[in-house]
């Protein structure tokens, strides 16, 4: 049976989709972008976007009933590779051994011309 996660502490979904959903023990977030809760936009650094996007996978997952500890794998999705190193030492923060298997890939533009999406699948407690 699949649920769908909501939680007013990240981004409401802005199309056909939901923030995240839950499928046995496992949940899997939409990709999310530097959106704050009330849907403005952080226009900073990589950085900035970056701990922005991932408060918002935190409050996700804890709407969920897991946590970033409980991540097994994550996607990371960059308008510029050469912003690899920054982005990364946001990501460090938030992560802790044993980390989380991770693709990131640079593409040719996301949403509302972000620097910066990830999604994350993780297990429930």
């Amino acid at each position: 049976m699949k649920d769908i996660v909501e939680t007013p502490a990240a981004p409401a979904a802005i199309g056909p989709y939901s923030q995240a959903t839950s499928f046995g023990n496992l949940v899997i977030t939409s990709g999310q972008i530097p959106l704050r809760p009330d849907g403005s936009l952080v226009e900073e650094d990589i950085a900035a976007q970056t701990r922005q996007v991932l408060d918002n996978i935190k409050a996700v997952l804890a709407a969920a009933g897991t946590d970033l500890g409980r991540v097994v794998k994550t996607t990371v999705f960059l308008a510029d590779m050469n912003e690899f190193a920054a982005m990364n030492a946001v990501y460090a923060e938030y992560f802790q051994p044993p980390y989380p298997a991770r693709s990131t890939v640079q593409v040719a533009r996301l949403p509302r011309d972000v620097r910066v999406e990830i999604e994350v699948i993780a297990e429930r407690h």
